[in-house]
């Protein structure tokens, strides 16, 4: 369908495909289409699939520690950075993002992994910024606790400052490859950052030259006023869950309003919620299908995944009762602040059994689950594009691969047809699919001098924004 009066063009959406293991259901792991086991040649279908549906990117989550319990569903996860070379070597255009831990990582470590899979993919690496909460992950690196939320924050600033100065220790003409003279590189376009802030010390610079895309798209997922803040500040795309679309709405101009204040143009902060599409060839069809899955859960098992979120006992949830009144309050929470009050509100505001939550909670841990017909489907994203509360989505089906498959094959070509989605790929940088600039170096300046003098380094983001090096982000 062509713009019309009622329908204008506008700047096209923007996809992304989260995958996840055998589909975000819970029970599809149990279905007889699902595989066994998850490896490389699993994901590299999948990645070929997103492309073929000229997708903006595909995107691995993480995290340090083992989630549930091994006997009652798939838990095993390849590290994502080591899996994501597998991906670039099989695709050409797609975005490849994975999500990294600023609590159990050190800056330079991971500023180089993530440099590295840039140069890998030539230039389509993001990284999913998180602050890791939770004793069970602290104790895998020798820690009684997890920091507070606030200082894990903090923390979160720091590493972001530093890994993006490591990213620009390099100038873009720094490597000349002079043979005749016996230069390879210039010296003088390579710099130590020196950094000594609160939590870090680096030296530098990094041992790898700068990336295709001068460095990785930031990405982040945390949506409580802190996670808000901070996504403000670095993040050029955020991956968020909204279960209304007034939610929604008040989201997306929150963030834009914040990133304002920082000085940032907010159309270089791309808000894109999650959705778990359930598609058949009639809603009736979607709704069996979705029921099923509902099915397939293990309740008890389900009521102590929820239990562990809600900081409860098990036994203080009864399947067919709502929520106890007496359950913390998000200021008691110290991890997943924003995920936890979506849950218990989305419970109160629609008066939930525990049963009935968890079949909720089942297809997308607090995304939106929509059932429905492949047109139904594209109504609805476009809905939310339309009306200020998204610019693009987090497709997470509920199966892999058939969900995705039925996502790029039936929804997108209606997408396609409105003129709100790409047919073909205009870049070759994840940068340029979501239509931002490459970022300019903040080490050196275009006129080719260092800039070592105005250098900020140890004075943190701050020193940063306050240097008028913010927007570069």
């Amino acid at each position: 369908m062509s713009p019309t009066p009622d329908r204008p063009a506008r700047k096209p959406l923007h996809l992304n495909a989260f995958l996840m293991s055998v589909g975000h259901h819970e029970a599809a792991w149990r279905l007889p289409e699902s595989p066994a086991t998850t490896g490389t040649a699993h994901y590299q279908n999948l990645a070929r699939i997103a492309e073929r549906g000229k997708l903006d990117s595909v995107f691995l989550a993480d995290s340090p520690v083992q989630h549930g319990d091994p006997g009652r569903r798939p838990v095993s996860k390849l590290e994502p950075t080591v899996l994501l070379t597998a991906l670039a070597a099989v695709t050409s255009h797609i975005g490849l993002i994975a999500t990294a831990s600023t609590s159990y990582n050190e800056p330079f470590n991971l500023a180089r992994r993530f440099n590295s899979l840039d140069h890998v993919s030539n230039g389509r690496a993001g990284w999913n910024i998180v602050t890791t909460a939770g004793a069970d992950a602290a104790r895998n690196f020798g820690l009684d606790d997890t920091p507070l939320h606030r200082e894990r924050y903090r923390r979160a600033a720091e590493f972001v400052d530093v890994a993006t100065k490591l990213w620009d220790s390099w100038a873009d003409d720094a490597v000349v490859a002079d043979k005749e003279a016996g230069v390879h590189a210039r010296a003088d376009r390579v710099r130590p950052i020196g950094h000594r802030g609160e939590f870090f010390r680096v030296d530098g610079p990094l041992n790898v030259e700068r990336s295709p895309q001068g460095y990785p798209l930031l990405v982040q997922a945390g949506s409580s006023e802190d996670g808000k803040d901070f996504a403000a500040r670095y993040a050029e795309a955020v991956f968020t869950a909204q279960q209304t679309l007034e939610e929604g709405t008040a989201f997306y101009k929150d963030v834009k309003r914040r990133a304002l204040a920082f000085g940032r143009d907010p159309d270089g902060i791309k808000i894109l919620p999650g959705i778990v599409p359930v598609i058949g060839d009639t809603e009736a069809e979607a709704r069996e299908l979705d029921a099923e899955l509902d099915r397939l859960i293990v309740p008890e098992y389900a009521k102590r995944q929820l239990a562990q979120r809600l900081r409860i006992a098990p036994d203080d949830l009864d399947l067919d009762a709502e929520l106890p009144e007496d359950i913390p309050t998000e200021d008691e929470i110290e991890g997943a602040k924003s995920r936890y009050t979506l849950i218990v509100e989305l419970a109160r505001r629609e008066r939930l059994t525990v049963r009935q939550l968890i079949g909720r909670l089942g297809g997308g841990r607090g995304h939106r689950t929509f059932a429905g017909t492949a047109e139904q489907i594209a109504d609805t994203i476009e809905h939310w594009y339309v009306s200020g509360a998204a610019d693009g989505f987090n497709i997470m089906p509920a199966v892999l691969p058939s969900g995705l498959e039925a996502f790029v094959d039936r929804v997108v070509p209606i997408l396609q047809e409105r003129g709100l989605f790409r047919t073909e790929y205009t870049g070759t940088t994840l940068r340029e699919h979501y239509g931002l600039p490459r970022p300019a170096n903040r080490l050196f300046d275009t006129a080719g001098q260092d800039t070592a003098g105005q250098d900020t380094a140890g004075q943190g983001a701050a020193g940063h924004e306050a240097a008028g090096l913010v927007e570069a982000r």
